[in-house]
C-alpha cells in the first residue's frame, strides 16, 4: 500500500529515529480500516494482570481466551493490538502478520500493597521474536518508584529503537503529590504526557483528562493564562498541545466500562480536540463479539469523520 501524505507527514516527526522505528510506526497507521489517515484504535488487553480474570473476562467468556482477542482485532479492522508475553504468544502463529501487535512488558497486579510500581516480565527479544512493531511499558508519575521506573524505560527504550521497534508509554500518574482525582486532572494528565514525550515515546498512552486542576502551582498558571477546560475536547487539546504541540502520537484509553452512547461520545470529543486516537480494551472485549464489532466499527467511523 501506498503511503499517504498525512503519515509520511506523521513519521516526519520523529526526526531522530532510524528507518526501521519509522518503518515500525508505518504498519500501525496503514493498517486497519484507518490505514492512511494518521489515526489509531488500538485493542490493548493486558487487564488481567492488574484485575483479575474474572474481573476482566467473566462478563463475555469468550474472552478468557487469548485467540478470540486476535480475531476481534483483525475483524474489526483495528490498527493494532497490545498484550503482555503470554497472550501474544498463544496466537502469534496462527494470526502472523493478521495484525501489528504491541508487546507490553511490564505490569502490576492487585494482590500486592505498597508503592506503585510495575515488574518487567516482557523482553525486546520476546517482541522480535513474536514479529510486535513496538512494545509497551507503563510509568507512574509520582509514585515513590517514578525514578526506577523511568530508568527501566530508558534502557528498554534504547534497545527496543536500536532493533526497529517503537515504544508505546502509558504514563498513568499516581502517588506523590498526586491525589486520587488528581490522575485524571487536566494538568496531570497533560504533565505526564509531556514526560513521555521527554523520554522519547514514540507514542503515548493516557487517560482521557477531567477538568479537574490538581496541583496548587499549576493551578495558578491555568487560571491566569485561561486554558480552556470547558470540554473535553478543549482539555484533549490541551493535552496534545503538551505533547510536542501535537507532533506526538496520543491515544486516549477507553478507561472502565460505560454504556455505549458514553463511550462513542468521548471518542467525538477525542476527536474533535486532535487526538491521534483510542486505544479500548474493556469497553470492547467484555461485550459479546457482535457488540463489540458494533462499537468498534462505530468509533472507526468517528474518527473517518462519518458518524
Amino acid at each position: 500500500m501506498q503511503m499517504t501524505p498525512k503519515v509520511k507527514e506523521i513519521l516526519g516527526w520523529y526526526e531522530g529515529e532510524t528507518p526501521g522505528v519509522k518503518g515500525s510506526l508505518a504498519r500501525l497507521l496503514m493498517h486497519g480500516r484507518l490505514a492512511g489517515t494518521g489515526k489509531l484504535v488500538i485493542l490493548p488487553v493486558d487487564q488481567g494482570y492488574e484485575h483479575g480474570p474474572a474481573r476482566s473476562f467473566a462478563a463475555n467468556p469468550a474472552a478468557y481466551d487469548p485467540r478470540y482477542l486476535y480475531e476481534l482485532a483483525i475483524e474489526a479492522g483495528l490498527s493494532g493490538y497490545a498484550a503482555p508475553l503470554g497472550m501474544l504468544e498463544a496466537g502469534a502463529d496462527s494470526f502472523a502478520g493478521q495484525v501489528p501487535t504491541i508487546l507490553k512488558v511490564n505490569s502490576a497486579n492487585s494482590l500486592a500493597a505498597g508503592v506503585a510500581d510495575q515488574a518487567v516480565h516482557g523482553s525486546v527479544k520476546d517482541a522480535l521474536r513474536l514479529g510486535c512493531v513496538a512494545i509497551g511499558f507503563t510509568i507512574y508519575p509520582g509514585s515513590d518508584a517514578c525514578y526506577a521506573m523511568m530508568e527501566e524505560l530508558r534502557e528498554l527504550t534504547l534497545e527496543a529503537k536500536s532493533h526497529g521497534l517503537a515504544v508505546v508509554t502509558w504514563s498513568y500518574p499516581r502517588g506523590g503529590h498526586v491525589s486520587k482525582d488528581g490522575e485524571t486532572a487536566l494538568d496531570i494528565v497533560a504533565y505526564a504526557a509531556h514526560m513521555a514525550a521527554l523520554m522519547g515515546a514514540n507514542i503515548i498512552k493516557v487517560k482521557p483528562p477531567s477538568d479537574v486542576l490538581d496541583l496548587p502551582a499549576a493551578k495558578k498558571v491555568y487560571e491566569a493564562q485561561d486554558i480552556d477546560r470547558s470540554t473535553l475536547a478543549a482539555r484533549i487539546r490541551h493535552v496534545m498541545q503538551a505533547s510536542f504541540a501535537g507532533r506526538r502520537l496520543v491515544v486516549f484509553s477507553g478507561g472502565e466500562a460505560k454504556d455505549t452512547a458514553g463511550v462513542l461520545n468521548e471518542i467525538r470529543q477525542i476527536r474533535d480536540g486532535g487526538g491521534s486516537g483510542s486505544i479500548i480494551g474493556r469497553n470492547s472485549f467484555q461485550r459479546p463479539k457482535a457488540d463489540a464489532l458494533a462499537l468498534l466499527d462505530q468509533a472507526i467511523k468517528i474518527y473517518l469523520n462519518e458518524a
